[in-house]
């Protein structure tokens, strides 16, 4: 059970983050430049992807990401432009463009045949499994390595996807799904909420355990099972809501 308290300092600190004063010095802010769906998704695959380390650096390589993609990161894509790329040169810490044209082979085939990102996921069917985020993980990395001759990268995808805690794609679908119109796009209606899983790091999981949410000590996918059942309890229609909360415990201000 989640004592009262500390259900009154998850909603209370939820409400502080989930706030539009937030979108500026989060990378929630790169998707939302774009109004169309295959725009959106990219920027958001993408800005997810090197979403680790300081936040302010994670903006600034975002920000110069998308900014040499042009105006369309799905025009981009579909051009294939990123392979006349300097697969060296450097994006954010150990991801280069070596990894972007990688991926972004993946996401072209898919543009190609789909239209969107979002239309391909929903014909997996990955709506109608437990959990949606590893499903379409899979699925996505199946097409990454097809388009790159039957060749991985887990810069692009985690190898171990059945066991990762998936922080990035499931802060991407946070992002993507969520729709309660403040922060987070949710322009993915094929899925609901109520599906979405917690965005784990090692701080949402040090204060998870802080305050008695969850007892195991790995960061991984059976932490995250665990965090999101437990915030279930009180949130059943949308338990990643309180990936606000725990994100914010210990930030003093939106700009930390």
């Amino acid at each position: 059970m989640i004592t009262p308290d500390i259900r009154e300092l998850l909603d209370t600190e939820a409400a502080r983050i989930n706030n539009p004063d937030f979108i500026p010095h989060d990378p929630v802010q790169f998707p939302r430049r774009y109004t169309a769906e295959a725009d959106i998704e990219i920027a958001a695959l993408l800005s997810a992807t090197i979403a680790w380390g300081n936040r302010k650096m994670i903006c600034r390589d975002c920000d110069r990401l998308l900014t040499s993609m042009d105006s369309s990161p799905a025009a981009y894509t579909l051009d294939g432009a990123f392979e006349d790329l300097d697969p060296d040169a450097n994006i954010h810490r150990t991801f280069f463009n070596r990894n972007l044209i990688h991926y972004l082979r993946g996401l072209r085939t898919i543009l190609r045949d789909h239209g969107t990102i979002g239309a391909w996921a929903h014909k997996t069917g990955i709506a109608a499994t437990e959990a949606p985020a590893w499903e379409f993980a899979r699925q996505l990395s199946a097409v990454i390595t097809q388009a790159n001759d039957g060749i991985p990268d887990s810069r692009c995808l985690p190898g171990n996807i059945d066991k990762t805690a998936l922080k990035r794609i499931n802060m991407a679908f946070r992002w993507l799904v969520r729709r309660d119109g403040i922060v987070d796009i949710g322009i993915w209606r094929f899925l609901s909420p109520s599906q979405l899983y917690i965005p784990l790091d090692v701080h949402v999981g040090n204060v998870s355990r802080q305050l008695g949410l969850i007892t195991r000590r790995q960061d991984d996918r059976r932490a995250v099972n665990e965090l999101t059942a437990r915030l279930r309890t009180i949130r059943p229609d949308d338990p990643a809501l309180y990936d606000y909360a725990l994100f914010g415990i210990g930030i003093t201000s939106k700009t930390s």
